[in-house]
C-alpha cells in the first residue's frame, strides 16, 4: 500500500476568503486610516511595506530566532484523509520528520511499518514488500510542493529575487480580524497569509496556481489552530487542508519536537531497509526476498 499521496498533502496549502473593504469616505480618523491602509488604493511602495510589516511581526510571535534557526523537526499525531466526495478514506497514527530544507519522512501506524521517505529529487518507500524507489511522479510531486510549503517560503524565499509583496487587506476569520499579505513569486504563484491581528500567528496559508497550459487555477487552503509554544516555537497542534474547496486531510499533533539532532543516514534509502529488518514480519521479508531474486 502507497502513502505517498498522504505524505506529499502533509506540505502546504492555501486560503479561501477574500479580503474586505468598505470603500466609503469618512472624516473620523480611524476610518481615515483604515482608508489609508486600503489595498486598492494604496502605492505599490507603501502596500509592500504594510505586508513585510505585518510578516516581520507574525515571524517575531512565531519564536523570532527559534523559529527561523529551525532545520529538523519531528511531530507525532494522527491523520484524516478524505477522498474525492468528502468522505472520511482513513485514520492513521503518524510520525513525520524534516531536515530542512528538502528531506522529508513520514512514518505511518504504530508500528512504524509503511514509510514515505524523500530526499531532495530521490524518494523511497517501505511496505510489507521491502523497500523501492518512490514512483517519479511521486517524486515530482514532492519538489513542487516543496517550493510552495509555507515553512520553506518564510524561512528560505521571502528574499528570493523577483518576489512582489502586497497587502491584502483585512478579514474576519473564526470572528477574528486578520490581515492578509500576498506574495507573488517569479513563477506567477500566489501566495496569501492571514495574520490574526491579536496574536499576529498565521492562521490561514493560501497557493494559487494555473496551469502552464490549460490555465486552470487551483487553490490549495491550509488552516492552522490550537497553538502551542513548544521548544521556543508556537506550533498548531490542529491542521487542515482544502483544494479547490474538497478536504484533503486534517493533522491532529500530540506533539512537535524542534532540531532532535535526528542520525545522519535518517532521510536515506539505507535507513529504510534497517527499518525494515526491524519492524518487517517473517513473511514479509521472505516475500522481499524472493521479489529481489526474481
Amino acid at each position: 500500500m502507497k502513502f505517498a499521496n498522504i505524505a506529499v498533502a502533509l506540505l502546504i496549502a492555501g486560503a479561501a476568503t477574500a479580503p474586505f473593504n468598505s470603500g466609503f469616505a469618512s472624516t473620523n480618523p480611524e476610518s481615515r486610516r483604515a482608508a489609508a491602509q486600503n489595498p486598492d488604493t494604496m502605492m505599490p511602495e507603501a502596500s509592500a511595506t504594510r505586508a513585510k510589516q505585518i510578516l516581520a511581526q507574525m515571524l517575531d510571535a512565531m519564536g523570532g530566532q527559534a523559529y527561523m534557526r529551525v532545520r529538523e523537526m519531528q511531530c507525532s499525531g494522527r491523520l484524516s484523509h478524505f477522498g474525492h466526495n468528502n468522505d472520511l478514506t482513513s485514520y492513521l497514527e503518524f510520525k513525520d520528520y524534516w531536515r530542512y530544507p528538502d528531506k522529508n519522512r513520514t512514518d505511518y501506524g504504530k508500528k512504524g511499518n509503511i514509510i514515505d521517505l524523500f530526499n531532495g529529487k530521490e524518494g523511497w518507500t517501505m511496505d510489507h514488500d521491502g523497500v523501492s524507489e518512490e514512483p517519479a511522479d511521486r517524486v515530482d510531486e514532492f519538489t513542487d510542493q516543496l517550493v510552495k510549503d509555507p515553512e520553506h517560503l518564510l524561512r528560505y524565499r521571502l528574499k528570493e529575487e523577483g518576489m512582489v509583496y502586497r497587502y491584502g487587506g483585512t478579514d474576519l476569520i473564526d470572528l477574528k480580524p486578520v490581515d492578509w499579505v500576498e506574495l507573488v513569486d517569479r513563477a506567477e504563484r500566489t501566495y496569501r497569509i492571514a495574520v490574526q491581528r491579536d496574536n499576529h500567528l498565521m492562521v490561514r496559508f493560501a497557493v494559487i496556481t494555473r496551469d502552464s497550459t490549460s490555465r486552470e487555477r487551483t487553490e490549495e487552503v491550509t488552516s492552522y489552530a490550537n497553538y502551542h509554544a513548544l521548544d521556543g516555537v508556537q506550533t498548531a497542534l490542529q491542521v487542515a487542508r482544502t483544494r479547490d474547496g474538497r478536504r484533503i486531510f486534517q493533522a491532529f499533533y500530540d506533539t512537535c519536537t524542534y532540531n532532535p539532532n535526528l542520525a545522519a543516514d535518517f532521510f536515506t534509502k539505507a535507513a529504510l531497509e534497517q527499518r525494515f529488518h526491524e519492524v518487517g514480519s517473517k513473511a514479509d521479508k521472505k516475500k522481499a526476498a524472493k521479489a529481489k531474486q526474481d
